[in-house]
């Protein structure tokens, strides 16, 4: 019995020492695997982080800075806010996919030096121009919910009495007389033009492949709306058409652009973010692009944008403070975006020679 006893202690102390190496390894490279492992990796996400930063220009410069400033504002009133650190996550996923698309764009250019563009470097070009558009529509809509961060109470009192003092009377209620179901129809798509300005002159641009003048329009509606979305978190507006509601006789009826107005305005209006307009805004900043660029293409839209500016107060979305302080935001956009794009690596799409402006070619 003591034999067996003996014998089975000896079988287990051998597994033991078999097992030993395994679990506890002599080889100290072995230790290190792990940290060396994940030492290259943040090394790699570093690289691939300064890269991508070196591939933005002008635009991402202001744009991250708008995120950063706001951002700010969302930490110290979260209290405010429903989800406040909701909108810091999805905005920091908007970053990360915009330093993403940089980087990946500049991948592609640089593996086409010669000049004859894959479609992969066209694809990712194409967007890296273009994904600013979705940007705008990303800031403007997020403002819903941006309202009562600073100042919890609406302000349009203020701007009700300031339009009375201007011009003795409440603008929209007394355009009310004029209104006609042609006439909805006609101020209705002179405020969907808005919607084109940039998208023409950015257009244009585009296929003149004149990438400085392309990133200089971007850059002044940004600066322009960004300056516009600070000014609303702390002086929020709803619109006379919120703050205003039953002082009309009768609600704007019209034909198929009034309806196609009343479709957009239901699924995409923010309430509030009204002052300073944005469409102004952003409509004053593409006529400075456009004069500065393509002076033809400025008295082609001029006529269209003033009475675009008069059928916001027809539409009863804008008071006329709203007019004059989108005039003054979009042309902050132009004066500080202009000397945004002096500075060195403004245009900043490595390999965008792949697509050289046509009057070199």
């Amino acid at each position: 019995m003591n034999g067996m006893k003996k014998s089975g202690t000896s079988e287990k102390a051998n597994a033991q020492a078999i097992a030993a190496p395994a679990a506890y390894p002599c080889d100290p490279s072995i230790w290190n695997a792990k940290p060396e492992m994940s030492a290259r990796t943040w090394a790699l996400l570093r690289r691939e982080a300064s890269a991508a930063w070196a591939a933005c220009g002008a635009f991402e410069w202001w744009a991250f800075g708008y995120f950063a400033a706001s951002g700010v504002l969302i930490v110290l009133f979260g209290e405010h806010l429903r989800h406040p650190v909701r909108m810091l996550a999805v905005r920091a996923a908007i970053v990360c996919v915009i330093l993403g698309l940089c980087r990946v764009q500049t991948i592609y250019a640089q593996r086409n030096p010669d000049g004859n563009a894959s479609f992969p470097a066209l694809w990712w070009h194409f967007w890296r121009y273009w994904y600013p558009h979705l940007f705008f529509l990303f800031c403007f809509e997020e403002l819903a919910q941006l309202m009562a961060l600073i100042q919890p109470h609406w302000q349009d009192a203020k701007l009700i009495a300031f339009d009375y003092w201007l011009t003795g009377v409440h603008p929209s209620v007394w355009l009310e007389q004029f209104a006609t179901p042609g006439r909805n129809d006609f101020m209705q798509f002179a405020y969907l033009t808005y919607f084109v300005y940039l998208v023409v002159l950015g257009g244009i641009l585009y296929y003149r492949r004149e990438w400085h003048a392309y990133w200089s329009v971007m850059t002044f509606s940004m600066v322009g709306y960004s300056i516009g979305y600070m000014i609303a978190m702390s002086f929020p507006i709803e619109s006379p058409w919120f703050a205003m509601a039953g002082w009309w006789k009768a609600p704007l009826n019209g034909g198929p652009l009034t309806a196609t107005i009343n479709f957009i305005e239901h699924y995409g209006k923010v309430r509030g973010a009204a002052f300073p307009s944005e469409h102004i805004a952003g409509s004053v900043a593409v006529l400075w692009g456009a004069w500065r660029f393509r002076r033809w293409l400025f008295w082609v839209m001029l006529p269209l944008a003033l009475l675009m500016f008069v059928s916001t107060i027809w539409g009863r979305y804008h008071y006329i403070a709203d007019i004059l302080g989108g005039i003054v935001t979009g042309t902050l956009g132009y004066w500080i975006g202009s000397w945004l794009m002096d500075r060195k690596g403004a245009v900043k799409t490595a390999g965008a020679g792949i697509l050289q402006p046509k009057s070199a070619q």
